[in-house]
């Protein structure tokens, strides 16, 4: 069949194999939920075979779900393509086929059985622990030792772990760059993702004195504090009235008698409600999940089963009624509403535990190393939280917003919360998309590119990661006259030494001279608000030292 991609998804293969031609390493391509990861995995699949026949390739995944759904799209690709699938929960041992999916759990230990394997795919790469007697860590290298030259590559909409940091740094990672990220605030502005819009809940579980335990919130004291006096009933009031036009809602609780209560008190009000977890069997939670996607149930309470691997694009309405430490986790649990379907104008997502408020919006999340502390659990200052609510309508805005985009409140001096830092004002609801003054944004790293342009000298395209969301400037020494002059400042400004490079080549070559910063300013591109430009930067105190 005839396919053309997205403009995204072109570009994301077309990085892939750009790096391919240059280097053996194992890269990484980051989409957000909903943009599509299976078909880009069986165009990858469909065009790699078409240039290199003989190659056998292994799709890689941990979930039923996704073995069937993948492997689905190739054949809705290309009906003829020598697949087979090779997972014991989907009831195939397919060991013979060129492009194989599997369960990781089936085959970590089988590698002799189905063969080499020249690519390795890995799709939901955020699953891969860094330990190597994991079963992945097993599978990689079964296969390398029966595969000459082996390659791995990774898709995941969430390019962190929170016990190891970034899936692309450090000396035990299993990839060696990120070679393309989308972007989610334009997908969302081009109309490829469902837009997202929060509120705040006048019922708040209470987090204070709920304990950490392996880096995440220990699941009895949130059961504890999730249903403590009248609250579940009080926060499933909201989500009825709140959900009154919405057609299909996802609730993720704490733990099993938490979404068992919640889905009987949302049963109370009349409306459909069934609670799915690891409890159920297979056949029980699949009858359930098919159920929901037909329309004949309201609710899904969830503890742990939906946040990966769900697909039901019409889910409209997110009850976050548990608290987090897991930066992937919020993202991938907010992200069940990102999907497009007919009818569906936007996704309402509801923060009972100010997860919003810890971790930042969706498409600007602040991405924690292994040894980074998040907000403490037990501050007992609201304020000390980087965002505010409307006292209005309830939208979680950024703090440095003057007028609700929702309602049209306007803040008076008096109203605004006490002054924060700077990674504090990048925070916002749960997009970004605020018009709001320049913004101090942290910086994760810095990505560099020799950009080519028709006419033009050659450039670089620097580009910083924060979160899910990337803001790029050029540097241009080759041009000349002011552009020549600013790259010279700009080099000097990040602690390189003089005299700066005159050639885009040299730069590159000579960039661990400087010093990346710990954050950029941004504010809305003039031209094209959807855009931002770098206003300034910032280092912190080894940084500015050593430059």
């Amino acid at each position: 069949m005839t396919l053309t991609l997205r403009p995204y998804q072109r570009e994301s293969l077309d990085a892939l194999y750009d790096y391919w031609d240059t280097q053996r390493g194992s890269p990484l391509i980051v989409l957000p939920t909903g943009a599509g990861k299976s078909l880009v995995i069986a165009k990858m699949v469909e065009e790699l075979l078409a240039q290199f026949p003989e190659l056998r390739i292994a799709i890689v995944t941990h979930s039923k779900e996704l073995i069937v759904q993948n492997f689905k799209e190739l054949i809705g690709l290309w009906p003829g393509a020598p697949a087979g699938i090779y997972s014991a929960s989907v009831g195939k041992r397919d060991t013979h086929s060129r492009i194989l999916f599997c369960g990781v759990q089936s085959v970590y230990n089988k590698t002799r059985q189905i063969g080499p394997r020249d690519l390795i795919i890995v799709d939901e790469a955020h699953l891969i622990p860094r330990n190597s007697a994991t079963m992945y860590g097993k599978f990689f290298a079964g296969m390398g030792e029966i595969t000459e030259d082996m390659r791995i590559c990774g898709l995941t909409a969430t390019p962190y772990r929170m016990d190891s940091g970034m899936l692309a740094e450090g000396p035990d990672a299993m990839f060696d760059a990120i070679v393309y990220e989308a972007n989610v605030g334009d997908l969302i502005r081009d109309g490829y993702l469902s837009p997202l819009i929060s509120k705040a809940s006048a019922a708040k579980i209470d987090m204070r004195g709920v304990h950490t335990r392996a880096g995440e919130f220990v699941a009895s004291e949130m059961e504890a504090a999730a249903m403590k006096g009248d609250l579940v009933e009080r926060a499933v009031q909201e989500l009825v009235a709140y959900g009154q036009d919405r057609r299909a809602w996802l609730a993720f609780c704490t733990t099993v008698k938490h979404a068992h209560a919640v889905r009987d008190e949302i049963r109370k009000h009349g409306l459909t409600a069934e609670a799915v977890h690891g409890e159920l069997s297979k056949g029980e939670r699949e009858s359930a999940i098919e159920r929901f996607r037909r329309g004949e149930i309201r609710c899904l309470t969830s503890v742990n089963v939906l946040s990966i691997g769900f697909n039901v694009p019409h889910v409209d309405m997110v009850a976050l009624m548990r608290g987090t430490r897991s930066t992937g986790m919020y993202v991938q649990q907010v992200g069940r509403g990102f999907r497009t379907a007919p009818g569906k104008e936007n996704a309402l997502i509801l923060d009972f535990a100010s997860v919003i408020r810890m971790h930042g919006p969706v498409d600007d999340v602040s991405v924690l190393s292994k040894k980074a502390s998040v907000p403490s659990a037990d501050d007992k200052d609201e304020d000390g939280f980087p965002a505010k609510e409307c006292p209005q309508c309830d939208t979680i805005v950024s703090i440095s917003v003057m007028e609700c985009p929702d309602c049209g409140h306007v803040w008076e001096p008096a109203q605004l919360a006490p002054r924060h830092d700077a990674e504090a004002d990048a925070t916002t609801g749960i997009l970004s998309s605020e018009k709001v003054p320049p913004q101090a944004i942290p910086v994760v790293r810095w990505d560099w590119k020799k950009w080519k342009k028709e006419g033009s000298p050659d450039s670089i395209r620097v580009t910083y990661v924060a979160g899910l969301a990337t803001y790029s400037e050029w540097v241009c020494p080759e041009h000349g006259g002011y552009a020549g002059e600013k790259a010279a400042s700009w080099w000097a400004m990040h602690g390189g030494s003089m005299p700066p490079p005159k050639t885009t080549v040299e730069a590159i070559e000579r960039r661990n001279e400087l010093a990346t910063p710990s954050s950029v300013t941004v504010k809305p591109a003039k031209h094209n608000p959807r855009y931002f430009d770098v206003v300034g930067r910032s280092f912190n105190e080894q940084q500015e030292r050593a430059a």
